[in-house]
Order: C-alpha cells, then sequence, then structure tokens
C-alpha cells in the first residue's frame, strides 16, 4: 500500500493520542492512522493529554488527507496528515506536542520546528527535563 501515490481522503471521526487519529475514508472504513516522523507523549505521560487535545483541534471532525509511507506493526497507516490543509504533523511539533522521531524522520523541517519550540518553551518543552516517549515506553518495560 505503501507508496507515492497512495492517498487517503476523509473525515477524521477520533483522536487516540497525540499523534493517532482515525479516519473515515470514502468507502465509509475506518482507518487508523499514525503521523509519520513524530512521537506524541504517551497517555499517562506529562503532556500526553494536551497533545491528544491538540491533535483533535487540528483534525477532529475536520476533512484529512493522509500521504501513505507506511503501514506499522499494529497494521496502522503511517502518513503525513493534512487537516483542513494544515500539516497536523509539522503542527504537531511545532506547538511542542510532540517530538521528531529521530528513528523514522527524514523531513528536515521538522527539526527546525523542534527547536523553535524548545526555545520558545512552547508546550512539552516548558518541562526543565521532558522524557521523550521512546525513552518513557523502555523505561515501563
Amino acid at each position: 500500500m505503501a507508496g507515492a501515490a497512495a492517498l487517503i481522503v476523509g473525515l477524521v471521526v477520533a483522536i487516540a493520542d497525540g499523534d493517532t487519529l482515525t479516519v473515515l475514508n470514502e468507502d465509509f472504513q475506518q482507518v487508523k492512522v499514525r503521523l509519520a516522523e513524530i512521537d506524541a507523549p504517551e497517555k499517562r505521560q506529562a503532556f500526553g493529554a494536551r497533545s491528544r487535545q491538540s491533535l483533535g483541534e487540528l483534525c477532529h471532525e475536520k476533512r484529512a488527507e493522509v500521504r501513505v509511507i507506511d503501514v506499522d506493526r499494529y497494521k496502522r497507516i503511517v502518513g503525513r496528515v493534512s487537516c483542513a490543509g494544515v500539516d497536523a504533523n509539522a503542527a504537531q511539533v511545532r506547538r511542542g506536542m510532540a517530538w521528531v522521531y529521530d528513528r523514522y524522520a527524514t523531513d528536515k523541517t521538522l527539526y527546525r520546528l523542534q527547536d523553535e519550540a524548545r526555545s520558545s518553551e512552547r508546550g512539552l518543552w516548558a518541562d526543565r527535563n521532558p522524557i521523550a516517549p521512546w525513552d518513557w515506553r523502555g523505561r515501563r518495560g
């Protein structure tokens, strides 16, 4: 399914967390989508609830276009998401609601947005020592 031409268009009907949402596609199928190249705080982690709320403000009940990049091990579409014309992946990083996921990031502009959020102490960067979600998950076993 991953490929340059793969595009999912639909309505965002649910927000699971700060980097996962559900799109009702044009065939009336619900498709779970993981925002590519970013990693948001986990639900029980500091800023987890706020990150989810932020993605909801950007995307919930809005038209989304998902440029499919991959399918992950949980069978979620991994993609670049535009909600009502706004790049949700970049917006979450700009708002300080997600980290650039170094392991998977290819869009270098995301790092600039992260640096700006960090220097402005926006969102999770307001914490003195924020813990990256991948480190937080590792500590939970």
